[in-house]
């Protein structure tokens, strides 16, 4: 009688955690919540969708649906500062399932041009409304009398904002690697420092500010410090970008 080939062990969670880790790709370039935080939760979250079974489209979805949720207490429910827990906890949980896709994608052999397509446009989604949402909370906050209807600009220019740094940094990945320079750019990595001085674009930052939703002042003081912080930063980004550029135009 022969017997049938056993089948390999099941790897447990804490060693596909660690397969993750040893396998973590260049933090360069991102902020330190981003890099710091949201990775390791996202690895983590990762390693569970990968135990279960999951695709990185399922993943990928539920991070959407997380957002999207978030996004709409915020546009819907009046200020307080549970409101304010609540959109921070599902734009967490959504940030850390947006970094779980991509690591389970790796996890399973590598990703799929649709799949990275569709984790794009999720994000282009969710950056513009997230910010639209505020706009729409700002307005009802001024018809309650808590705030003067001009912070509503606020909201208005962090779309801007947004919307063109995570649109340069799409173009600026898919140029460098039609020119073959995005895999040596990214293995040179990235220090902590520059990590912190990306603070202020940080989305996850973005989303703890909300925690701050109780109180239309301090919120608004929150929010238009981050506003601050991105428009310097991506000022002074657009003119680096545009110099990389034209040096990838001269190459042989």
């Amino acid at each position: 009688m022969t017997q049938g080939t056993a089948s390999p062990p099941r790897e447990s969670y804490r060693e596909v955690v660690a397969r993750l880790s040893a396998a973590q790709k260049s933090g360069r370039g991102a902020p330190a919540y981003s890099r710091f935080v949201n990775r390791p939760l996202g690895r983590r979250l990762a390693a569970a969708a990968y135990l279960a079974g999951a695709t990185p489209n399922a993943v990928t979805a539920a991070s959407g649906a997380c957002s999207f949720a978030g996004i709409a207490v915020l546009a819907l429910s009046p200020r307080g500062w549970l409101v304010g827990v609540v959109v921070a906890a599902l734009l967490v949980l959504g940030y850390a399932l947006d970094a779980a896709d991509g690591q389970l994608a790796r996890l399973r052999g590598g990703g799929s041009p649709s799949g990275e397509w569709l984790d794009h446009m999720v994000d282009c989604a969710k950056i513009s409304a997230l910010h639209l949402a505020v706009l729409v909370s700002t307005y009802r906050a001024s018809r309650a009398g808590d705030l003067d209807v001009l912070w509503c600009l606020l909201p208005l220019a962090f779309t801007v904002v947004a919307s063109t740094a995570f649109f340069a940094q799409i173009l600026n990945e898919q140029l460098r690697r039609a020119h073959g320079v995005e895999s040596a750019r990214l293995a040179q990595g990235s220090s902590p420092l520059r990590s912190l001085l990306a603070a202020p674009t940080d989305y996850g930052l973005l989303c703890l500010v909300f925690l701050l939703l109780g109180s239309s002042v301090l919120f608004t003081a929150g929010y238009g410090v981050l506003l601050l912080g991105s428009a310097g930063y991506l000022a002074l980004a657009l003119v680096k970008w545009y110099r990389e550029m034209g040096a990838l135009g001269r190459r042989p």
